[in-house]
């Protein structure tokens, strides 16, 4: 049973205590459990490892709560490495060797000849044209990419609010706690140019700005949009799947900021691993006190709470969610007036999508002027894709604003399979359009991305 953190002192010990354990630990070994690998069979993987090193007799751990010490090797349920094509995927650190196409008989070899001996096992490493590649972050899927939303989806136990301390997780929360005024974090998202990363982008500090000026309403809302009903995308699922903590903190730190007190998430009933990855989640936050009454000693609170969509496309839509979340018909409605101003129950809600909110606790720890670093001067940060479909390497992938849709395609999809030529790539889902060769070379930012997809719709024609 996890305790819960009184005030700022004790939870900058707790964290350096989870610091100091993962620093600590010999070896880690990620096991990619993602609904992806998953089905894959990298389950029987994880039990075969627990199994093989138990029958060697080496000392290892699955948490950072039953630490073994320093000389145990960790064993870990990671999320969505991204690499979906080569799954099941399972990453040795500190070396940062990739294994892919791994099953539960591969497992003895690398207990063995990896985990023990410390040898890669070529046979399992991934190899393009010819040449072998070790290290995950080699591999050219992996180097034309800027993660930072995915940044530690595939690094961390998903399931482990104390993984998520020692990489210093709710520090951003601590932060804009104690450190700055709810308009001084409005300011900084602002700042940033972060916008909402759910199709719209709509600039997410004004969205705030506007629901905290309405400083009258006793209960105002933070609903964060995890439908993702589009055809092939899964970036959302792989986020809450593989950094579900990640999510809560930007969530509280909106509402703190908001002066919001009530959190929803609107889950895709499709997405069970999802589902149970949130529930874990806020659970443990509740055990320590990260969410509920008076957060660490600040006076400020924040509940937070599942909803479970019903599989009703039109329910991605921010009015048609909210009045399914109250109970009743999944519809849009008529704006004015729009959510800011009367959302959910009728009261001031700001609705941003599961990405949207990923990305704020690395803007409030590292600065609006870092998040800008990457990116173009309409479009900052970066955006994840799923890419799927006839080419050669499908997965999850992120990029800086900007990025061509060439070097997605073929620097990081490997081009067409079989050497085929490009024709067309679809993208937004059904209210998007395809884009054709001449499109190929412009840069992928919310005013383009936008004006290119309504010329090629059908609706537009």
């Amino acid at each position: 049973m996890r305790e819960k953190i009184k005030n700022l002192e004790e939870f900058r010990a707790l964290q350096e205590k989870y610091v100091q354990a993962r620093d600590h630990e010999k070896r880690k070994v990620l096991v990619c459990c993602g609904t992806g690998c998953a089905a894959g069979g990298n389950l029987a993987v994880y039990e075969e490892l627990k199994k093989q090193m138990a029958e060697h007799g080496a000392a290892y751990e699955l948490s950072l709560n039953d630490s073994c010490g320093g000389d145990s090797t960790g064993i870990k349920k990671s999320g969505c490495h991204g690499f979906c094509e080569m799954g099941p995927l399972v990453r040795i650190e500190p070396e940062g060797w990739l294994y892919t196409k791994v099953h539960a008989e591969d497992v003895k070899e690398i207990v063995e000849k990896t985990i023990l001996g410390g040898e890669f096992i070529e046979r399992l490493g991934y190899k393009q044209n010819g040449q072998l590649y070790k290290r995950q972050e080699d591999i050219p899927f992996y180097k034309k990419q800027t993660r930072r939303v995915l940044e530690h989806c595939g690094h961390i136990d998903a399931e482990s609010i104390e993984e998520y301390f020692s990489i210093g997780g709710y520090a951003a929360l601590v932060k804009a706690l104690f450190e700055m005024s709810g308009e001084e974090v409005i300011q900084e998202i602002s700042d940033s140019g972060l916008r909402g990363r759910g199709g719209a982008g709509f600039p997410t500090g004004k969205k705030w700005a506007q629901v905290a000026a309405h400083t009258e309403e006793p209960v105002k809302y933070i609903v964060c949009n995890g439908d993702e009903g589009d055809p092939g995308a899964f970036m959302d699922r792989s986020c809450m799947e593989g950094d579900p903590h990640k999510i809560l903190e930007g969530m509280i730190i909106a509402g703190v900021a908001t002066g919001s007190t009530e959190g929803y998430i609107y889950v895709r009933a499709e997405y069970p691993l999802a589902v149970s990855r949130l529930q874990i989640a806020i659970a443990q936050a509740e055990e320590y006190g990260l969410i509920g009454d008076d957060i660490l000693g600040s006076g400020k609170s924040f509940h937070m709470h599942i909803n479970k969509g019903a599989g009703a496309f039109v329910c991605g839509e921010g009015s048609a969610m909210t009045a399914s979340i109250e109970g009743n018909r999944g519809m849009p409605r008529t704006k004015p007036p729009r959510s800011v101003d009367k959302g959910l129950f009728g009261k001031p809600t700001c609705l941003n999508n599961v990405e949207t909110f990923a990305n704020v606790p690395d803007i409030i720890k590292k600065g609006a002027a870092w998040f800008r670093s990457v990116g173009t001067e309409g479009s900052s940060g970066t955006k994840a894709f799923a890419l799927t479909g006839n080419v050669v390497n499908t997965g999850l992938i992120e990029v800086p604003m900007g990025t061509t849709l060439r070097e997605v395609v073929y620097d990081i999809g490997g081009g067409i399979k079989n050497g085929k030529k490009f024709k067309a790539v679809q993208i937004g889902g059904p209210s998007g359009g395809c884009l054709t060769e001449e499109h190929l070379d412009l840069p992928m930012d919310f005013a383009w991305t936008r004006t290119a997809a309504w010329s090629t719709s059908p609706s537009s024609s």
